[in-house]
Formats: structure tokens, sequence, C-alpha cells
């Protein structure tokens, strides 16, 4: 079981628990409370006059204010983390140099539609993932974590990878050398920008690293995903293709970078858009 379902079971727990718990208590033990407290003014010969609405209002059990409090803070959490947007964490080097290890990303989760939390079904379609978008899914081939990717293959596409140049539909899919990478974690890898379509991004290759090659024909509601790292991902190439219904949504900015102690955060990340 992944943190990213288990934060996901809290939130849902913990709104449903302190909601239950407040509205129960306002429908069933606050008019009796109420009432009790009335009757308790009027035998002591309260005056009604002088009394204000705070003087009417019993205070709440302590388990009933913790649940009040918290309710609308579990709530609106789990709203915005079920189908606005969700931070995730890179773990590894696969999508280098769009995203470094230590990246913190924000994903948009209505890209492609709203799903339930937990059970994940979609109630409602936006739209198809595009060719190209970096997309966080669930690996069929392992369900409990949460992969990042960009996608290469749409439902239909025949992907050919042959001497570090991918093919789309028997077409060539262009790069422009820049260089030698510099960056952190990786040497000896030549970076450039692919030209997918209209998405133009970096990717890195290795001269004396080999690669998976292969050809693949894509099926129905499902996708080809490679990472731009593409000698050092775990893809497609290597786990198959990944289904519609286990995108979680598209990757569109970094909001923090850091890798844990004795690191120190890069600055330089944060802010940076994703394409």
């Amino acid at each position: 079981m992944s943190l990213s379902y288990i934060f996901a079971l809290i939130l849902v727990l913990g709104t449903c628990i302190t909601g239950v718990i407040w509205l129960v208590d306002r429908l069933a033990f606050a008019p009796k409370r109420r009432a009790r407290l009335e009757a308790a003014r009027k035998e002591e010969g309260a005056e009604a006059e002088a009394e204000t609405e705070a003087d009417n209002k019993p205070a709440d059990p302590l388990l009933v204010d913790y649940a009040r409090s918290f309710f609308p803070v579990f709530l609106i959490v789990l709203i915005v983390r079920a189908f606005i947007v969700e931070p995730f964490h890179i773990p590894s080097g696969s999508m280098i140099p769009t995203l470094l290890v230590g990246d913190f990303v924000l994903v948009n989760k209505f890209s492609y539609g709203l799903r339930m939390p937990l059970s994940h079904w979609e109630f409602v379609d936006f739209g198809d993932p595009q060719r190209g978008d970096v997309v966080v899914f669930r690996p069929p081939w392992q369900p409990d974590q949460t992969w990042i990717k960009r996608i290469i293959g749409l439902p239909g596409d025949h992907i050919v990878y042959r001497n570090e140049t991918l093919y789309i539909n028997g077409n060539r899919i262009s790069d422009t050398p820049l260089g030698w990478y510099s960056g952190p974690t990786v040497a000896e890898a030549r970076v450039s920008v692919e030209h997918l379509g209209d998405d133009d991004h970096k990717i890195l290759t290795m001269p004396n690293v080999p690669s998976k090659e292969g050809s693949w024909t894509v099926p129905p509601n499902e996708y080809f995903v490679m990472g731009d790292n593409r000698d050092n991902s775990e893809d497609s190439r290597y786990m198959g293709f990944v289904p519609e219904k286990a995108m979680v949504g598209k990757a569109f900015f970094i909001w923090m970078n850091w890798d844990g102690f004795p690191s120190m955060p890069m600055w330089s990340r944060i802010g940076n858009a994703i394409n």
C-alpha cells in the first residue's frame, strides 16, 4: 500500500468521521442540550429579555468541538487533493533532464477527468492524454506505486525505437543535439531537444549504455510512455502499456527540489514549468 493511498485513506476517513460526529450532534444532541439549558434557566428564574444568543448556547462536548473544527480542514484538503492538484516527489532519474531527483511537482488532477478517491472511478471525462504530456500514473505492474513518464504513443500508434531514434507510425522523430549533459547524477550523456509533434523537450542518451529496442503497437485505451532519460528508464519498452484508467494527472509545475539531508534545496528549480 503506497503512502499516497494511505494519505488519501486518512483524508477520506477523517472527513467521514468528523462530518458524521458533527452532523449527528447537530441534529440529535445539540437541540437536547439547548432544551436542558433553557429548562434549567427557567427554574432559576433567569429573565429571557436579558439573555443573549451566546448565553443560550450550551458548550459543546470536546469531541464535537474537535470534529466541527477539523471537518472543514479534512474536507478542503480532500477536495483539493482528489480533484484539483496533488503534489508528488521525484525519487529517480528516469526523467532527467526534464525532472531531477528531489523535484516536488504539482499534478493537475482534472486534466483528463475527475476520479473518486481510493477507487479511482472516473465520473467526469474532460478529455484524453496527449502526446508529449508528462503524466503521473499507477503502473499496472506495480499498482501500489505512482510513476511519472512522458506519453509517446497514443492508442493505435505503431512505435519503433532503434539506434537511439524514435519512430511513430513510420515517421522519424527528429532531434537537435545540444552537446554533453552537465547536470547532476548523470555522467557521459548527450542532451538533445526532441521534436515530438508540437512538443519540444530535452532528452538524454548515453552512447556507451545499451538501450532497449523494439517495435510496439499501442492497444485501444492504452498509452506508450518513456522516460526522457532514455537509457536509464523503466518504461513501456520494458514493462508494457499504461491503460487510460491508470492515469492520475498531468504534471505541470515544480514547486520545490530537495533530496533530503545532507543536500541543500536547488533553489533554481523552484517555479519551473514542466514541458
